[in-house]
């Protein structure tokens, strides 16, 4: 088949930029809703690669019912991509393993230090006229506090030498990273459990597998501090959004910053709709100019190896460890 004759559809998202895939690829690309299982059979019957966004699932029965050689996914992680099935039937999976890294340590570092310091509620009180300094909830120096990162891939790396300078102390919660990596940040591996009865603050990194789902749970954050700040800038569903809330609410923690959640955009009675110090973001951690560019261009690129027959760079294996 020429590269003319091939029909790549991207998800109708404005972080894909068609045409510049289009050029990149001199191929048929076409943009349409990839965001669920039916979707993804009715505009994709003729395609040969598909680009999904990070809340389009790709399980077993669609791989089995379209005739594709490749699924690219626009993000780091791949949860919501069935990997093994996807090498049963003969389609590579490639991802953007090297993308938005820098963006997304920057995210978590500002949700981070802006709830550590008590500034968004600051904020709305100024902006209401109330000009009192007493804080809204316990702010500790965090020159004294211990800050808790779970997972240790390159992002939380990266947020890890930004944090590192600011605080006492760095703990990592991750099994499956040498302990090299962890001892060069001078930072200290320990397990999970311990991590939340020691540190101060808790900043999640992990990508959504069975063994993270909902491990931020009621007897993590009943271990923080209640002066803790709780950063999600990993994947929705490692934290407890209800527990969450809950935790806000009766004050067994101080303050979260989240980038992700399990519903996006949420319903108004989320249960972290309308709490109190929280900060939401819209998944928006991943921007910035150049990375947009960077992720149409690493598509594209690995779109095109892919065709020609050569191994793409972001190419998932299907036995890795994703944590």
């Amino acid at each position: 088949m020429s590269d003319a004759d091939r029909v790549v559809v991207v998800s109708d998202d404005p972080r894909y930029d068609p045409d510049r895939m289009r050029d990149a690829l001199e191929c048929r690309v076409e943009a349409a809703d990839l965001s669920t299982p039916d979707a993804l059979r009715a505009n994709a019957a003729d395609a040969d690669a598909i680009v999904v966004n990070v809340g389009s699932t790709v399980p077993e029965s669609v791989l089995a019912d379209l005739d594709l050689s490749v699924v690219a996914r626009g993000a780091v992680g791949l949860d919501g991509v069935d990997v093994a099935a996807a090498a049963d039937h003969g389609v590579q999976v490639v991802h953007v393993p090297e993308y938005c890294l820098e963006e997304v340590a920057d995210h978590a570092v500002g949700l981070f230090t802006a709830l550590a310091r008590g500034i968004p509620a600051y904020a709305d009180r100024a902006a209401a006229g109330d000009w009192e300094w007493e804080p809204p909830y316990s702010i500790e120096r965090l020159a004294d506090c211990t800050v808790g990162v779970v997972s240790f891939g390159p992002i939380a790396r990266r947020f890890t030498d930004r944090v590192s300078p600011l605080v006492d102390e760095v703990l990592v919660a991750n099994p499956y990273v040498d302990d090299a990596v962890i001892r060069e940040r001078d930072a200290e591996r320990v397990g999970f459990d311990a991590l939340c009865r020691r540190a101060d603050h808790l900043s999640v990194h992990a990508p959504l597998t069975e063994e993270t789902r909902a491990m931020v749970d009621a007897d993590a954050l009943e271990a923080l501090p209640s002066h803790a700040v709780v950063v999600n800038t990993g994947r929705e569903g490692v934290v407890d959004e209800a527990t969450l809330a809950a935790a806000l609410a009766d004050g067994s923690v101080a303050a979260a910053g989240l980038d992700v959640l399990a519903e996006e955009p949420p319903a108004p009675d989320h249960p972290l709709a309308g709490c109190d110090d929280v900060l939401v973001t819209p998944h928006a951690g991943w921007y910035s100019a150049a990375a947009k560019r960077d992720l149409n261009d690493a598509i594209a690129g690995d779109l095109a190896r892919a065709f020609r027959g050569e191994e793409p760079r972001g190419l998932v294996d299907p036995d890795a460890d994703w944590l």
